[in-house]
């Protein structure tokens, strides 16, 4: 799988997330900021899946879908490539 390249955003521990390109800011929930920082480590999905389904008590199955439509999420505002 590849990896998806998140945009430099400037990321709060909080939640808060902010895209100095656009001046748009967003809040997110914990799972979302442990998603980003897996991004931001330049994994690709397997390894994110494998790490969070390893951290969370959550089916893979169901995290694999979860994953797939936030990451469209990211994409649909332009904050991932």
């Amino acid at each position: 799988m590849d990896t998806t390249k998140l945009k430099k955003l400037a990321l709060s521990e909080s939640g808060f997330i902010f895209d100095p390109s656009t001046g748009i800011s967003y809040n997110s929930n914990e799972m979302a900021m442990r998603i980003i920082s897996l991004l931001n480590k330049e994994r690709n999905e397997a390894e994110i899946i494998a790490k969070i389904t390893e951290e969370y008590d959550i089916n893979q199955e169901t995290f694999t879908r979860d994953l797939d439509y936030f990451i469209s999420q990211l994409r649909n505002l332009h904050l991932v490539s």
